[in-house]
């Protein structure tokens, strides 16, 4: 009896039960930003925190979460994928606690402070540790598949829980969500979780560490505040020196012997290519998600919980996308497949520049989401399967640090773009609220920066689309 290379690196019945471990995390990762929304009005009822008080309570552990990926990435690499990811989830579930217990509004900004560092290590490991998992291109697709489903599923189920929470308990108790998730990382992920560690991997250079984390910040920072408050010079400025730090962190990693972030993956013609059409996509989706969450509060005049009622259904297309493109793109290869979806996802943007009913947004929403996700799961795939086994922690980071900033860019821009519109039509002064959109002079102009908005998205799409199938046609 004989066997063959590919029956050796195919993985068994317990690296499948593994994934169902790392699919825990992943899912969570999504779910609570989601009930963290739902739950501002009765922090804000109980801990009376001040206007920016309240906005960092969201915002600090987007922030943190976005900053700190590559250094937790490049650190599994050199701890331990395994050890990062329990340990993460030991410290993430004991910040979880004390965030649910908060008695004050700084306490409750250090402790979800302490998530977002916390939350860095999930992804990063849970991407990496199934590139270890998973040695057979197929199976890794699929693999990478489910969590990218995993992810989905947290934004669809967030709303339903935290609504249910927050009906039936107090506000803290959508902080403990993760506690049990993380319990049961805990105890099962040691027996079916295998460990990694590169060979001959260096201390890391926190010199790197603080850059890396210098760099993204600023430029998070500096996007959220135009998404929020519209353009500014001073913001701009904040991006910009976020640049600069960041090509600091470039040349000093070009020195390293050992560098915390390998700036050789991109040579990869399939590794670079990934990662821009991934950053492209969720850039778009970031983009229209926000403006579909503002047309339905503002215009349609829905509370958070019923707005997020309404885009959960989007979820199931990004589901069903991530889970069919693996199987697709094996049998017509991958580049061909997220071009096709890339080109769905346009037809979907097409539908959302004929809105009517909320039916039809619904519908051009689920649409836009199962053409985008082929996208997600695939080309985080190719970026893993181009990178060298030992910084499969590092090439994890970049994807998931390659649409936190894109999703951060799409917002603001393409935020802003309806704004202009809408001011364009009725004046630079004219306020972008719900009282306001009570005119249907004021709703006609809001819509139709939403439809320039969902035409810019597709166009941009397009191009993409023309990319992928040139560049990772093979």
């Amino acid at each position: 009896m004989t066997s063959t290379k590919d029956e050796v690196c195919r993985a068994g019945r317990r690296e499948w039960m593994g994934l169902a471990v790392l699919a825990l995390p992943a899912l969570l990762a999504s779910l609570e930003l989601t009930v963290t929304h739902l739950a501002l009005p009765s922090i804000a009822a109980d801990l009376r925190p001040s206007g920016s008080e309240l906005l960092w309570i969201v915002d600090i552990y987007a922030f943190l979460l976005a900053g700190s990926l590559v250094t937790m990435g490049a650190w599994g690499d050199r701890i331990g994928r395994r050890r990062l990811l329990l340990g993460g989830a030991a410290v993430y579930g004991v910040a979880s606690v004390l965030a649910a217990y908060s008695v004050s509004p700084a306490m409750l900004i250090g402790t979800r402070a302490l998530m977002g560092i916390a939350g860095s290590t999930l992804m990063p490991s849970v991407v990496s540790l199934v590139a270890s998992m998973f040695k057979d291109a197929r199976q890794r697709g699929v693999a990478i598949g489910i969590v990218v489903a995993s992810v989905s599923g947290g934004t669809a189920i967030g709303p339903l829980v935290g609504g249910w929470l927050l009906d039936n308990f107090w506000w803290g108790s959508v902080f403990l969500v993760g506690v049990p998730v993380m319990a049961a990382l805990l105890v099962v992920g040691p027996r079916l979780l295998p460990e990694y560690k590169a060979p001959g991997g260096k201390r890391l250079d926190l010199s790197s560490a603080v850059l890396s984390m210098a760099a993204v910040l600023p430029m998070v920072y500096g996007l959220k505040h135009i998404a929020a408050d519209g353009f500014a010079w001073r913001w701009v400025a904040v991006i910009a020196a976020g640049v600069v730090l960041g090509g600091v962190f470039v040349r000093r990693q070009r020195r390293l012997d050992d560098p915390m972030l390998d700036l050789g993956l991109f040579t990869s013609r399939a590794f670079s290519a990934s990662a821009i059409a991934l950053a492209l996509a969720i850039f778009v989706l970031w983009g229209v998600n926000y403006a579909i969450a503002q047309l339905l509060q503002l215009a349609h005049g829905l509370d958070p919980l019923e707005a997020g009622l309404w885009t959960a259904p989007s979820a199931a297309g990004t589901i069903a996308g991530s889970l069919l493109a693996p199987r697709l793109a094996n049998r017509f290869g991958p580049g061909r497949v997220i071009a096709v979806g890339l080109l769905l996802a346009v037809a979907g943007f097409v539908v959302l520049t004929q809105i009517g009913p909320l039916g039809v947004l619904v519908t051009g929403s689920i649409i836009i989401s199962a053409g985008l996700a082929p996208t997600m799961a695939l080309a985080t795939n190719l970026m893993i399967g181009a990178s060298p086994e030992e910084r499969a922690g590092g090439a994890a980071a970049i994807s998931s640090t390659a649409p936190q900033l894109g999703g951060a860019l799409g917002i603001a821009l393409l935020g802003s773009l309806i704004t202009a519109v809408y001011r364009n039509q009725l004046g630079h002064e004219a306020e972008l609220t719900r009282e306001a959109l009570t005119s249907p002079t004021a709703r006609e102009a809001f819509t139709t920066g939403f439809h320039v908005s969902a035409t810019v998205s597709a166009v941009l799409l397009l191009l993409t689309a023309l990319g992928a199938a040139r560049f990772l046609r093979r």
